[in-house]
């Protein structure tokens, strides 16, 4: 039985994980502050005895015997990673410091969930793992952004120091159940105005892109990932090439809640990328067969039928 340390495990994403990881087996301890995390997340979790929930911040050191590392923790959502700028970047380096040290002293195997926001508003389309970015590094998103780039930049300098087994992964825009319905994202943004009637807010004229992952796919992006060769340390995209205008998604929400909503023009935010959409070429070659499955549709229908019950 493998013992893994999943860190946000009590958040959308990680919430997914720490399910999967029990499911095939594994000894799992969540660690999570609650900052953006919730208990009502794993709280089917509690009563399992492969499942130990730890409140902890991760930019203080954690000690533990385990064999594989999720770094996941970090507010990742624009209104959450900007009402405390400072906690989010310390969260970025330091938890990723903290885990690197926690992985080389037990020899553990650690992944570290990036994101697409590394490639900033991004000047070659799609996005492939070997562009740099176009990122600001002093405006309003910088913390998030360089704080994950900067992370990447820790764990590859283990790697090339220590020879410490990582994984990078850049995730990019994904949605499901458990998503708060407060975090300021686009897809839950739309979901909880269609469902209480209020206006569907779009930034900007709507035509910028996005390409949405169901919370399924992502899961068995990083189970995979994980499970690579040790000689493989990415980084590598995860995500949906599907594309889709802020428009496009704001009429698919419309049609699918039956909603009355109308859809209003606000201005943009500053460093909002135009657009967004991964290149999966590596990811399709090196994650043993792994290809996102669910289309945008059908994750959405689960989605909304998650945020009708909780509303």
């Amino acid at each position: 039985m493998e013992r893994v340390l999943v860190t946000g495990g009590a958040g959308f994403i990680g919430s997914h994980l720490c399910e999967r990881l029990i499911h095939e087996g594994c000894d799992v301890i969540c660690l999570d502050n609650y900052f953006t995390g919730s208990k009502d997340n794993i709280r089917h979790l509690l009563g399992n005895d492969r499942f130990e929930l730890v409140r902890h911040d991760v930019t203080t050191p954690y000690y533990a015997e385990v064999d594989k590392v999720y770094n996941l923790a970090c507010p990742a959502s624009p209104v959450h990673y900007q009402y405390n700028s400072i906690k989010t970047i310390k969260t970025s380096f330091y938890g990723a410091l903290n885990m690197l040290g926690l992985a080389k002293r037990v020899k553990a195997k650690i992944l570290q969930a990036s994101t697409s926001e590394v490639y900033g508003d991004p000047n070659i389309h799609p996005q492939v793992e070997s562009y740099w970015g176009h990122v600001n590094p002093i405006g309003a998103r910088s913390c998030y952004d360089e704080g994950k780039r900067a992370a990447e930049t820790l764990f590859m300098d283990y790697y090339r120091q220590h020879n410490l087994r990582i994984k990078i992964v850049r995730i990019f825009n994904t949605y499901g159940p458990r998503m708060n319905p407060n975090d300021g994202r686009v897809v839950s943004n739309f979901i909880v105005q269609a469902l209480t009637g209020k206006d569907i807010t779009i930034y900007g004229d709507g035509s910028q892109t996005r390409s949405f992952q169901y919370i399924d796919d992502l899961i068995e992006g990083l189970i995979r990932m994980m499970k690579t060769d040790d000689h493989f340390t990415g980084p590598v995209n995860i995500g949906n090439p599907d594309e889709f205008s802020m428009l496009q998604l704001a009429h698919e929400v419309i049609r699918l809640t039956r909603s009355g909503s109308s859809i209003i023009f606000r201005p943009l935010p500053s460093d909002d990328p135009r657009q967004r959409k991964p290149d999966i070429s590596l990811a399709l070659e090196k994650l043993d067969g792994w290809r996102p499955a669910v289309k945008l549709e059908n994750g959405l229908v689960k989605t909304i039928a998650y945020f009708d019950r909780i509303l």
